[in-house]
């Protein structure tokens, strides 16, 4: 099956930003009442899923996630909030960014809780690999952004093959 021409049209990283907001849960934390990291994770995933998803509108698998950092503690109770763009786009695949806030609506207080680059590559029902459609940075942060994400690449492409040369 051949993607039509209209979807492989480059679109503005505008289109694929996403926001989504989740409230931190008693069954979303540890005994102490903060929030697991585990749970952001796949919060991050999903966020993440749904701006690749808006990019190159087909399936999305995660290839991989850069590492994680959790700078400030979430509880129960907390707003989260979860907002994604895509970054860059390569040939099948795509750099997604995420940031995460915590928004403490009783304190009327919002701090960066963590941020992540993943990859998602776009598949057809079958699996198969699909071309994305270009992406078009429109403002400096996003032209940044973009820049960023090349040589984000670049580094991963190197530690990959440095670990791979490790195993031969």
């Amino acid at each position: 099956m051949k993607q039509s021409d209209d979807l492989m049209m480059a679109r503005p990283v505008r289109d694929s930003q996403s926001e989504m907001a989740e409230i931190v849960l008693p069954n979303d934390a540890n005994p102490l009442g903060a929030l697991l990291g585990g749970r952001l994770m796949h919060w991050i995933d999903l966020a993440g899923a749904m701006a690749a998803h808006r990019h190159c509108r087909n399936y999305v698998v995660t290839a991989a996630i850069d590492h994680l950092d959790f700078w400030v503690p979430v509880h129960i109770g907390d707003l989260v909030i979860l907002r994604s763009s895509v970054n860059r786009v390569f040939h099948t695949s795509m750099e997604v960014g995420v940031k995460v806030w915590v928004e403490n609506y009783l304190l009327d207080s919002c701090q960066h809780v963590s941020s992540a680059y993943l990859t998602f590559v776009a598949i057809d029902g079958a699996g198969r690999h699909l071309k994305v459609p270009a992406i078009v940075p429109e403002t400096d942060e996003q032209r940044r952004r973009y820049e960023d994400a090349g040589r984000r690449r670049e580094s991963r492409r190197s530690e990959l093959d440095r670990r791979r040369s490790k195993i031969t």
